[in-house]
């Protein structure tokens, strides 16, 4: 798919997992790359193949505080996604939704341009519908432990909405689902980096509860790839849209698979469902098709087997700086 002109692309959260991988695809494109990150999930080692590019800038800085830039765009991606980081610090992991969409927001109202927000399966909480549609309104404990994340995502999509309607503000906000792939941290606590890894170490495999809750789970590139699309459709295109990989598997099915790919000596080893943890999560992607003509297609097996050799290759060597 082609993309439009040359832009100045602020990328908050550059130098984590996900945004790593936009500010690489984007600086492919030929745009100029401001990535922003305050590296406490982020790493230095995410980005350093992008660090002697002329055309791309790293900059130290929280989103809780304000930032002055000029740029013609910005990907709002600033938050810890998984459950061992964000629940670290639950009231900073508020904040950086919440205070760093508002930043975000009044940056992107003062310049007048686009802004995309990456929202996340979490809004819809533990389902009753599924899969989950965008219609769908969500199961959110507002109390639990995965409540700092879940409301903050929530709140922030509140106020994206709330600065178009009000403002007139441009954005495109995406709702992800399980996604994976190279440069997951390794200790993160997201169910494919800790099958990876256990299996890789032939330690023990932890499954919570039976391993009969189900997630679909989407490659890296194919989801870069959604956001690259939404953010080139036209004003009346706002979302929320989700993107994600519509193949369902049980959490029991990714472990059979992972050991079967790594040829791993590890038994599975069950352990207790952590609290509010969803049952079932799949993504209706119709809107995704229709809108943006895009739909995943690199398989779970493909996808594994390129997350498998990078972290073959990496562990040991991939502490975060």
């Amino acid at each position: 798919m082609r993309y439009g002109a040359t832009k100045t692309i602020l990328v908050t959260g550059g130098a984590g997992f996900l945004g790593s991988h936009l500010c690489e695809r984007l600086l492919e494109q030929g745009h100029e790359v401001l990535c922003v990150d305050n590296l406490f999930t982020g790493s230095r080692r995410n980005i350093a193949p992008l660090l002697d590019n002329p055309r791309f800038e790293f900059m130290r800085h929280d989103v809780t505080f304000p930032l002055y830039v000029e740029v013609d765009e910005i990907y709002n991606l600033a938050c810890p996604a998984s459950p061992v980081h964000y629940q670290f610090d639950p009231v900073q992991t508020a904040k950086t939704s919440v205070i760093g969409a508002i930043n975000m927001l009044g940056l992107a109202k003062r310049l007048k341009i686009k802004i995309f927000q990456a929202s996340t399966s979490e809004v819809y909480g533990d389902p009753e519908v599924h899969p989950q549609p965008e219609e769908y309104w969500g199961r959110v404990n507002p109390i639990g432990y995965r409540s700092c994340y879940d409301e903050g995502k929530r709140c922030a999509e509140t106020l994206f909405f709330d600065y178009h309607r009000q403002h007139n503000l441009s954005i495109k906000v995406a709702r992800i689902f399980n996604t994976y792939g190279p440069r997951m941290h390794p200790n993160d606590g997201r169910v494919v980096s800790n099958l990876v890894v256990q299996a890789l170490r032939n330690e023990d495999i932890t499954l919570y509860g039976d391993g009969s809750q189900t997630r679909a789970f989407c490659y890296v590139d194919d989801l870069i790839e959604g956001f690259l699309r939404l953010m080139e459709t036209g004003p009346e295109v706002t979302g929320p849209i989700n993107l994600g990989n519509p193949g369902e598997f049980s959490i029991r099915e990714l472990a059979d698979l992972v050991i079967e790919l790594t040829g791993s000596r590890s038994r599975i080893v069950a352990r207790p469902l952590p609290p509010d943890d969803p049952r079932q999560r799949r993504p209706d992607i119709t809107q995704a098709r229709a809108v943006l003509d895009w739909a995943p297609t690199v398989s779970l097996r493909e996808g594994l087997m390129r997350t498998i050799g990078y972290f073959d290759r990496h562990l040991g060597a991939n502490t975060p700086a």
